[in-house]
């Protein structure tokens, strides 16, 4: 089972990533919305910004489960699936469309994100 400090570094990969994507990836991720990851194994959350084509992780959540506040784009996943989605053993979609990650975001988010899938 991933480790906290595993997560936050691969949140930090994956915000590393996403910065040095181009085309319709890095049109996708340009939006500046509240973000959260849950890390549901470890009941844990990630919270903070998708900013400019990357993640600012602010911090994980001090209480346990999701977050108090309700973030725009919201994700929930194993740690060990963040690990290999980041890692490029996992595709996005595949675990989405089966239901290993969840995202939750408004609609216009979710046309923006689709390039992603």
């Amino acid at each position: 089972m991933a480790t906290i400090e595993e997560c936050r570094g691969a949140l930090d990969k994956l915000s590393d990533n996403l910065a040095g994507s181009d085309g319709d990836v890095r049109g996708a991720v340009a939006l500046d919305r509240s973000l959260s990851c849950h890390i549901t194994d470890l009941d844990q959350t990630f919270t903070g910004r998708l900013d400019g084509g990357r993640i600012r992780v602010d911090a994980a959540s001090p209480h346990p489960g999701p977050p108090r506040a309700k973030a725009e784009i919201r994700l929930s996943m194993s740690g060990d699936d963040l690990l290999a989605m980041v890692a490029g053993e996992l595709r996005f979609a595949k675990a989405w469309a089966s239901g290993r990650i969840g995202l939750e975001a408004g609609f216009r988010d979710l046309l923006r994100l689709r390039s992603l899938l």
